[in-house]
């Protein structure tokens, strides 16, 4: 399938199960479902972010966990796309596993954080997918995230 492009937030509500706080995903910018699929999405780090009260109070910075879940929901979207493709039926993702994952940069309120993501491999119901997340065009972060499909029916 060739490029597809934007989604908005209320789609994004449609592909994932996070709500407010906990969605860190604001907009799908492109997705490819060919070989290999890939998404580039965004997200914007605004000063209103609850994180930002206690990390850290006068110098605020957004935590490298939330950062790395950000990307694995990028994957998400992704997953959840190619399966509607698919017509498959519905499932859930989790975060099976981080590996790899660096820091280069701080993320502070008024960045705009850009994920790029790629699928590498299917296997027995997990995906591998490699993350980069940028900030102004260059890698605030990057990491291997490894998530498991199961059926959404057995939450």
């Amino acid at each position: 399938m060739s490029e597809q492009t934007p989604i908005d937030i209320e789609t994004i509500l449609g592909l994932l199960p996070h709500r407010y706080p906990f969605l860190l995903v604001d907009r799908v910018l492109e997705y490819h479902l060919d070989a290999p699929p890939r998404i580039r999405a965004l997200k914007n780090v605004t000063m209103n972010e609850p994180f930002f009260q206690g990390h850290f109070p006068g110098h605020p910075v957004m935590p490298g966990v939330l950062i790395l879940e950000a990307m694995a929901q990028a994957a998400g979207c992704l997953a959840h796309l190619a399966r509607e493709a698919e017509q498959a039926e519905e499932q859930l993702y989790y975060l099976v596993k981080i590996d790899k994952a660096r820091f280069n940069r701080v993320v502070v309120p008024g960045d705009q954080l850009i994920f790029e993501v790629e699928q590498k491999r299917l296997m027995r119901g997990m995906g591998l997918y490699t993350a980069t997340t940028l900030v102004d065009g260059k890698t605030a972060s990057s990491a291997e995230i490894l998530c498991a499909a199961r059926p959404a029916s057995a939450k």
